[in-house]
């Protein structure tokens, strides 16, 4: 008896994507099944992504599909398609991204720069299309972090900038542009200006998503650059410190103001380890980040140790998931970026580009 492509579907809406908490059925992942007599093949379609477990994903649905009586040779593509999502209402999109993330604090000092570089390293390490836009307009870090500290960028048209490179991920900071020990003495409308300049003439080659390290703080420039840039979704940093939670409240609460998806809080700095002696100690207290998830219904996407190889690293221009891939701190971003872009990924589509544009004109 040969088998049917419904048995094969009811198979694999048996099998749950450990990601998405869906089945691969019910969360549109399964484009295509072909069943000739015995033998199937499947391909999978993952919507966010998945380089270091796409292999896994293949394995469990070749098992699962094995179970199925009479099977002889099951054939399964697993692939990764990351699409455009919709942003704020009347914010125009960016030529070259399909998605924007801003990574915001609401206080400085929390390790939000680090996150933000190691995001963006993450993604591009798990086989997406990444980059960085430094909006710390006072205190631009990303050049450093980035190991880009003494270029500068060019411009092929003379209207246009192209985005520095380094580490797999493109960037652009205004640290690209100034004297390093030059301080930026400009009032806020000045600030916003430079940053939309920075954002809309960079070049951005065909990204998948653009992480924007946010400056510090909820005031005028804050709120302004969450209105104006076109915002998918917005990653809140904080370390469990009483202090630190109160701003990074203020933080998620601005974001919700202007409509733009919370994806999730990661806490940073949530556990030191002895390197002498291996001792563990919640030195700025313990679970701040998973009691504000869980008071806003918001996903806590992570929790990050206090770990002195993590500034070590980016001090010297190859952040963690760079300097050290398989080390722990480099798995944690791994699976943050992932739940990241799983959110990311849940939200609704931007159809803009399946309308024609319609030009009226007097003849």
């Amino acid at each position: 008896m040969s088998l049917t492509q419904q048995q094969v579907e009811a198979k694999l809406a048996q099998v749950v994507d450990p990601w998405t908490g869906k089945d691969y059925v019910s969360g549109r992942e399964v484009r295509d099944i072909k069943v000739d007599g015995n033998d199937v093949s499947v391909a999978i379609v993952l919507g966010y992504p998945a380089k270091s477990v796409i292999g896994t994903v293949r394995q469990q649905i070749v098992e699962t599909l094995r179970e199925l009586p009479g099977v002889e040779r099951v054939e399964v593509d697993v692939s990764m398609k990351i699409v455009a999502h919709q942003v704020q209402r009347g914010v125009k999109l960016l030529d070259g991204v399909r998605n924007v993330i801003a990574v915001a604090s609401g206080k400085g000092g929390v390790g939000k720069s680090t996150v933000a570089v190691n995001l963006a390293l993450a993604l591009a390490a798990e086989g997406a299309r990444a980059g960085i836009l430094d909006a710390d307009i006072y205190g631009p870090s990303q050049p450093t972090m980035l190991g880009l500290g003494n270029q500068k960028p060019e411009s092929k048209d003379g209207k246009s900038i192209e985005p520095m490179r380094n580490h797999g991920v493109q960037a652009m900071s205004i640290g690209f542009l100034i004297d390093p020990e030059q301080p930026m003495v400009w009032r806020g409308p000045m600030v916003t200006q430079a940053l939309e300049q920075l954002l809309r003439d960079t070049r951005w080659d065909d990204l998948d998503y653009l992480i924007v390290d946010m400056p510090p703080g909820t005031g005028d420039i804050q709120l302004t650059l969450a209105q104006k840039v076109p915002v998918t979704g917005a990653v809140i940093v904080t370390t469990p410190q009483n202090i630190a939670l109160l701003d990074a409240r203020k933080g998620l609460k601005m974001f919700q103001k202007v409509n733009v998806p919370i994806l999730g809080v990661v806490e940073n700095m949530g556990l030191h380890i002895c390197s002498n002696c291996g001792h563990e100690e919640h030195i700025f207290g313990e679970g701040g980040g998973g009691r504000m998830a869980q008071d806003y219904d918001v996903a806590l996407l992570g929790t990050l140790p206090l770990d002195a190889s993590i500034r070590a690293q980016g001090d010297s221009g190859t952040p963690a998931v760079v300097a050290d891939p398989a080390g722990r701190s480099s798995q944690i971003y791994r699976d943050i970026a992932r739940r990241v872009a799983v959110r990311v990924a849940e939200l609704q589509q931007d159809t803009s580009a399946i309308f024609p544009r319609i030009v009226i004109q007097n003849t």
